[in-house]
């Protein structure tokens, strides 16, 4: 209606209605006459034409088209559903107004129509809910135009059906948190900043509408730096019938500041006292990696039980394994350091840091798996030590009900028993031997224990968990963890996100990057001077067996094999000889799994085959997981004629 400025020709209408119909005997004109006048002109017509009614939108969705064929994709947008607001609940509306000084892209060209440039990203988590603009190019001024409607009592306020109060709402400390991600040309995202927006100032203000200008700062070494502003609008849903004056407002952000500052001044000074008992016990305990704190993507130190807590996920993952598997498949990166000099920069990321940019380091990892395993209800805990050439790691270990010790590798979804050898044993006896890479663990958290490790040696082969044995892991105080870790800590720990299914379609992607290759192979070795023949009855062979892959990765069991070997054969003529390669990644890039993939000699020789009757097949399977994780297996292979 307001893209047909409707209102101003209506009151053209009306106004020549009027002057027209009343000058002659200044009649009461009715609602009738001026629908008439405005139906002469034609005007009704076109908004009619111009709306789309929201029941027309249900009809086609009980009779929803159907599915795509996996090679046509619709790339139309999708039409937004309306979406029903409940007048019986409080919403705040959070709009995006554009934002302005990202210095760092000052010098940024304007994209061209149909150019593909690097793009901004905003997610938001807010009490359990979950949004995502639309991606924007990146720009001093990048335009950000989009609005969020944040449910405010999402069920946790006890009697759904009383509409809050200004004054419950206040006591609701749960900030929006706001992470703003960089897609760069390549699909390749970082970090870029992530902000707690407090939205409480809202209730003071006056019609219940406030514009905030948010101040991004970096994260990591960058943490003090401004990275841009983003112009914000907050609006209460339905309006307040009183608000709050901003005194109250300002001493209840003030007395909880004050009561957060004082729960993690006496954690602080517990956990020095803590610490210095430790040392006591053998003053080599100073080299072990008994890690209390750990900075977060803003630079804030926060005690590591905190980074942990158990997260359901609902139906997107069945089984513990699956879990490790999806936390596996999610990018391994290291926090980035400006100049050379090989130190590690720590970063450890809240949740949705992480889960938004798909990728981070092995703490992030560990973490997501142990709150993962929590969830399941195991009895997990993040270990922390070190690998071979005392490189530091983090992992998760599982207490079973029998006493078994499990090391979970997060970064590739490997399980290990741990069996400890006993020093005082005599030099003949049979000892395990370790299958694990990891060396020694300082200490084990998860979000309600810490243990530090005060056996003789911190080498883990050797290492006994007896968490109850006192004399060999000193615990801390329970009390004092949970006074600083949720449900106890309210505003310094944000809460987790749920998790969100795949929004990626498997089939439709498998496809894309099987085309893409097929595409490089046949340029590749046309370069060569090769012609390129393809077998697609052999690529479908080879299905079978990247399914079976994925299995076996996810839980343990490998499966199906004898009837993939008998196809192969019955597909390989006698005298013919095969060749094929499967390789895994967690990218969905074409051109640098195939730049990869040459990489590997076998891989080469099946690329750049020479023969007679060379036929080539490729095939590529895409299984999807939460967020947006996947594991893509491809599989190349060749058969050709041996004239040998």
């Amino acid at each position: 209606i307001f893209q047909m400025d409707v209102h101003g020709r209506i009151r053209e209408v009306l106004a020549e209605t009027i002057r027209e119909e009343l000058a002659p005997e200044h009649q009461q004109l009715s609602t009738e006459d001026l629908i008439k006048a405005l139906r002469q002109r034609g005007i009704i017509d076109d908004v009619m034409k111009e709306l789309k009614f929201v029941s027309d939108l249900k009809e086609t969705e009980r009779t929803s088209a159907p599915k795509p064929s996996t090679h046509f994709v619709d790339r139309e947008p999708p039409v937004l559903k309306k979406t029903n607001i409940d007048p019986t609940r409080r919403y705040l509306y959070l709009q995006v107004l554009g934002g302005k000084a990202f210095l760092e892209h000052l010098q940024e060209p304007e994209p061209l129509p149909g150019q593909i440039c690097s793009t901004f990203t905003l997610c938001l988590h807010f009490r359990n809910q979950r949004f995502r603009s639309k991606p924007v190019p990146c720009a001093c001024e990048p335009d950000f135009q989009d609005g969020f409607l944040l449910e405010i009592h999402k069920d946790s306020l006890g009697d759904g059906s009383k509409m809050v109060d200004a004054t419950t709402m206040l006591s609701i400390c749960d900030p929006v948190h706001m992470v703003l991600i960089k897609t760069d040309t390549f699909g390749e995202t970082t970090l870029v900043a992530s902000y707690f927006l407090e939205w409480r100032s809202v209730l003071a203000a006056e019609n219940g509408i406030t514009n905030v200008a948010v101040e991004l700062l970096g994260v990591g070494t960058e943490s003090k730096v401004s990275v841009g502003v983003l112009n914000i609008r907050l609006e209460m849903y339905p309006q307040l019938n009183k608000t709050l004056s901003s005194e109250i407002t300002r001493t209840q952000f003030t007395l909880e500041r004050q009561k957060t500052a004082e729960k993690e001044r006496l954690f602080l000074v517990y956990a020095k006292q803590w610490w210095r008992e430790y040392l006591q016990i053998r003053p080599t305990h100073n080299t072990r990696l008994v890690k209390i704190f750990a900075q977060d993507e803003n630079g804030v130190n926060r005690p590591v039980c905190s980074y942990v807590r158990p997260l359901r996920a609902g139906r997107l993952l069945d089984t513990p394994r699956q879990a490790a598997r999806f936390v596996s498949v999610l990018g391994h990166e290291r926090a980035p350091v400006i100049g050379g000099g090989g130190g590690k920069q720590e970063q450890w990321c809240t949740l949705l840091a992480f889960l938004c940019r798909n990728k981070g380091d092995c703490e992030d990892h560990a973490n997501l798996l142990c709150s993962l395993l929590l969830g399941f209800g195991l009895e997990a805990f993040v270990c922390v030590g070190t690998k071979a050439k005392g490189v530091p790691h983090t992992w998760v270990m599982t207490c079973g009900s029998d006493e078994t010790i499990t090391f979970w590798e997060s970064l590739t979804g490997h399980r290990y028993l741990h069996r400890p050898i006993n020093p005082d044993d005599p030099p003949l006896a049979e000892q395990p031997k370790p299958l694990y890479p990891y060396r020694t663990i300082g200490c084990i958290f998860n979000h309600q224990k810490f243990f530090g490790n005060c056996q003789p040696s911190d080498a883990l082969e050797v290492c006994v968990f007896d968490l109850h044995d006192e004399s060999k892991w000193k615990p801390m105080s329970g009390e004092a963890i949970k006074s600083v870790c949720p449900p106890g800590a309210t505003s310094s720990v944000p809460p987790f996100p749920p998790l969100c299914a795949s929004t990626i379609d498997a089939a439709v992607t498998s496809n894309e990057i099987e085309v893409q290759l097929r595409m490089l192979v046949s340029e590749h070795r046309k370069d060569l001077g090769l012609s390129t023949v393809w077998d697609d009855q052999l690529s479908y062979l080879l299905s079978p067996a990247l399914a079976a892959y994925e299995l076996e990765r996810t839980t343990g069991v490998s499966a199906g094999n004898e009837e993939f070997q008998d196809a192969v054969r019955r597909a390989v003529p006698d005298g013919h000889t095969f060749k094929g390669f499967p390789i895994h990644f967690v990218h969905r890039n074409a051109r640098r799994a195939f730049a990869t993939c040459l990489r590997s000699p076998f891989c080469e020789e099946i690329i750049c085959c020479r023969g007679d009757q060379v036929r080539l097949a490729v095939r590529v399977r895409v299984f999807t997981y939460p967020e947006s994780a996947c594991a893509v297996w491809i599989m190349f292979a060749c058969k050709y004629r041996s004239v040998l």
